[in-house]
């Protein structure tokens, strides 16, 4: 008895089935070399499916580029925005909990190269679990970032959007600022007990100098600490207060500054508080924080703006 050989029709729609199981298993098991911005190479898969973030400013670029339904864990004060809240905690980016990230199954987790443990990046990487480093310290870094994470996670397009609108409102500050004559001395606070402020080294500084303002914590420890009577020598025209602590004491900070009418910023009633997401995370609502000291620092020339 003669065997039957597959007609073309049969043929062309067997071929056209495999390419489809192909393409629909593309990213389940595949793997890509890529180098981090903390400049190591390693394999991670081509599509992400299962990604844990070990630090608040990554979970805020991950929901800014639309990849949050990837996340599975995030580190423990991640609360921007709203949803963050309610993901699995892995620990706080300095104390994280190995068992929980585990536990989660990651296929790929995102890391802060100045924050992380490294001991707990190399345990994870022993278990054959990629983690891709990057190294967000200005404004710059924060868009590289923000592209390098929308490539890692196939968003280039919102990666690319959301850079070109932070590049535009930074733009806008600096040609407001572009012709002022004086720069007021600022004193931002982050720190209440005791008194801690940012050195030239910061992400804080850029904030301040770019925003119109001469940092009068400037120099080479990252995070000086103060006396009250160090600060009113330094006699700041403009107080800026700041902190992760609440529960009244940005209010009982700015009460204990206006004891002291000598300082022009007392005087002048500018002492203010300012929401400290906006200013203590290398995320893309750094240019939220850019924007709101340049109101602060030169009202006038922000007075039209929204």
């Amino acid at each position: 008895m003669r065997s039957r050989v597959p007609g073309k029709p049969l043929l062309a729609i067997a071929v056209l089935l495999t390419v489809f199981l192909l393409a629909a298993t593309v990213g389940a098991g595949q793997m890509r070399r890529v180098t981090d911005l903390a400049g190591r190479t390693m394999e991670v898969p081509a599509d992400p499916r299962r990604v844990v973030a070990l630090a608040p400013s990554a979970t805020e670029i991950v929901f800014a580029i639309g990849r949050q339904d990837r996340l599975v864990g995030v580190s423990r004060f991640s609360d921007t925005p709203q949803a963050a809240r309610a993901l699995p905690k892995v620990g706080s980016y300095v104390h994280l909990d190995l068992e929980r990230i585990v536990a989660l199954k990651p296929d790929l987790c995102l890391a802060i190269r100045d924050g992380n443990p490294k001991a707990v990046v190399d345990r994870l990487e022993a278990m054959r679990i990629p983690v891709y480093a990057v190294d967000p310290r200005d404004l710059e870094s924060v868009m590289e970032t923000v592209t390098a994470l929308g490539d890692l996670l196939n968003a280039p397009d919102a990666a690319r959007r959301l850079v070109e609108d932070m590049r535009r409102r930074i733009a806008t500050v600096d040609a407001r600022i572009a012709g002022v004559v004086h720069r007021p001395r600022v004193f931002l606070q982050i720190g209440m007990a005791p008194i801690v402020s940012a050195g030239s080294s910061t992400f804080l500084h850029e904030l301040i100098t770019r925003a119109g303002g001469v940092n009068t914590a400037a120099g080479q420890t990252a995070y000086p600490r103060f006396s009250q009577e160090q600060v009113i020598v330094l006699a700041p025209e403009v107080i800026i207060i700041t902190s992760m602590d609440r529960e009244g004491l940005f209010e009982q900070a700015r009460a204990e500054w206006r004891r002291w009418p000598q300082m022009p910023a007392v005087a002048n009633n500018r002492i203010h508080i300012v929401d400290s997401n906006c200013l203590d995370r290398p995320s893309p609502r750094l240019v939220e924080g850019l924007e709101a000291l340049a109101r602060l620092i030169h009202p006038t020339l922000f007075e039209a703006a929204p």
